[in-house]
């Protein structure tokens, strides 16, 4: 079954993924939102079950509606009365499992992968080991030193096309990505991970047992109509909110890593778009109303206002509603200063 994790707020896209609509309900790569592609990855029912969605409660309506728009009818929609990291959210999903004994394949809502069909190889190669227990990630294929990424050291192959993870490696400095780059037997950690979900709460009872019982609490007592789920809000609170990496991947025993190169992209920053972006002769990727006269390697993107740019290099301009971002391409890892500002202004 595949799970969705649709609860980030995307806020290293400001100005045009806002937490009222973040941009996994925005059609940044394609006609389609990033959401309605990961969704589509598994639509095939001789090969998929429905979906199940954990999401933010207030960004339902817009979920439905834009599952609704591509066909897609959800196993369940779990909404989360708050945010508690991806360990729990996942918590929540296994728990709603209708068979514990079922793989469940976790992706975020957000990311890109260009070649599903090296996806969908790497899933097979996993599934005889998650049959036989283990937690299995998908560590990606690294083409450059890149420092926003978590990496995983691949150690012994235990199967075809399968290690066990060695470590887990915190997000590096630029000298240390350089050398895992160089030495090789290390993937980007893409957070996309595939378990049974009853081994997965088994790991959890062992490495997080308070996250596991409020998750059970908080299911327990909650809502359910027909399709939505929601869970009991102060239950879910009582959870440490911590990501599955710390709280069960690092610390339980048979983790797996299937080493995939896919065209995966988190698609993290406006850098990151205009790397994956098609380019015009001039190295500048544009989108809504654009003039663009002498400039080169720029990324311009508006969803009202004329943008005009002229005689200028390695620019990202973004303008949204009442709101203009404009920085130097290699600093958009930045903008998360910017919303941290508005945030601190709103008080």
């Amino acid at each position: 079954m595949p799970v969705i994790l649709s609860g980030g707020a995307g806020t290293r896209l400001w100005p045009m993924s806002r937490p009222e609509n973040p941009k996994q309900l925005l059609a940044l790569t394609a006609e389609e939102t990033m959401l309605q592609l990961t969704v589509q990855r598994t639509r095939d029912s001789r090969l998929f079950e429905a979906p199940l969605i954990v999401a933010n409660l207030a960004h339902a309506d817009a979920i439905e509606a834009q599952l609704s728009k591509i066909g897609i009818v959800p196993e369940s929609l779990i909404l989360e009365p708050l945010g508690r990291n991806t360990a729990p959210a996942i918590a929540l999903a296994a728990l709603a499992s209708n068979d514990r004994s079922a793989p469940l394949l976790v992706m975020p809502s957000d990311h890109v992968i260009a070649d599903v069909g090296a996806f969908h190889a790497a899933i097979d190669t996993a599934l005889p080991l998650v049959n036989d227990g283990w937690l299995v990630t998908f560590g990606i294929a690294p083409d450059k030193p890149e420092t926003g990424y978590g990496y995983i050291r691949i150690g012994d192959a235990i199967a075809a096309g399968v290690h066990r993870v060695e470590r887990f490696v915190e997000k590096p400095d630029r000298r240390s990505a350089e050398l895992m780059l160089a030495e090789g037997g290390h993937a980007w950690n893409g957070g996309i991970f595939l378990f049974r979900a009853d081994t997965y709460l088994a790991a959890l009872a062992e490495h997080a047992p308070d996250m596991l019982a409020a998750a059970q609490r908080a299911m327990a007592e909650g809502e359910r109509t027909a399709r939505r789920i929601q869970p009991h809000a102060g239950h879910f609170a009582e959870s440490p909110s911590d990501s599955i990496d710390y709280a069960v991947m690092e610390k339980a025993e048979r983790v797996a890593v299937v080493p995939v190169a896919m065209g995966w992209s988190d698609l993290g920053s406006w850098d990151a778009l205009h790397a994956i972006s098609t380019c015009d002769g001039e190295g500048n990727v544009c989108e809504g109303n654009a003039i663009v006269i002498d400039s080169h390697n720029c990324l311009i993107r508006s969803d009202g206002p004329r943008v005009a740019i002229v005689g200028v290099d390695d620019l990202i301009v973004v303008a949204s509603g009442n709101d203009i971002l404009i920085l130097p391409r290699g600093r958009s890892q930045d903008v998360k200063k910017v919303t941290q500002e508005l945030e601190e202004r709103a008080k």
